[in-house]
């Protein structure tokens, strides 16, 4: 199971010399449909960063790249798993073909907290640990923690 964050068609920009989309652009998707989307979800997003100077920064991550994607295919962006401690992010991104349900991709990642007028990590606020844990709760059933490799990495 899943949780469907976007969809995204994949631009002619995007498409390398061998025809098919560039590693760049996996990240780019993920990063921009996928964290960005999450993030606005908890209040820690672009606005987040406007209005109160914190925001998150990735640290780690791991992707896959499972099937090429090819000019004009549309693709899927999922969460299937998240969890946090007091300070980072955990969460794992997949990409499907739209039409043909392939699996492209897989991102998963580790964030952290950060205070960006000085630059320094921070423990989140309660109304976001709050929100945070609300989705979980909700959405948990669809979570799964198959081949994740960064959950160590949080301090429970």
């Amino acid at each position: 199971m899943s949780i469907k964050l976007a969809s995204q068609k994949i631009l002619k920009d995007w498409i390398d010399y061998n025809g098919h989309m560039n590693v760049t652009y996996y990240l780019l998707i993920f990063d921009k449909f996928g964290a960005d989307n999450l993030n606005t979800i908890f209040n820690m997003g672009e606005h987040s960063a406007k209005t109160t100077g914190m925001s998150t920064m990735m640290v780690e991550s791991n992707i896959t790249y499972n099937q090429e994607l090819k000019l004009d295919d549309e693709v899927d962006i999922n969460l299937l798993y998240f969890d946090h401690d007091m300070k980072r992010l955990q969460y794992k991104f997949e990409m499907v073909h739209k039409k043909k349900s392939y699996l492209a991709s897989t991102f998963e990642a580790l964030a952290l907290y950060v205070d960006l007028n000085t630059r320094k990590v921070k423990e989140f606020e309660e109304d976001k640990i709050k929100i945070m844990n609300d989705f979980i709760v909700k959405n948990k059933s669809n979570f799964s923690n198959e081949n994740l490799k960064l959950s160590s990495k949080l301090k429970k």
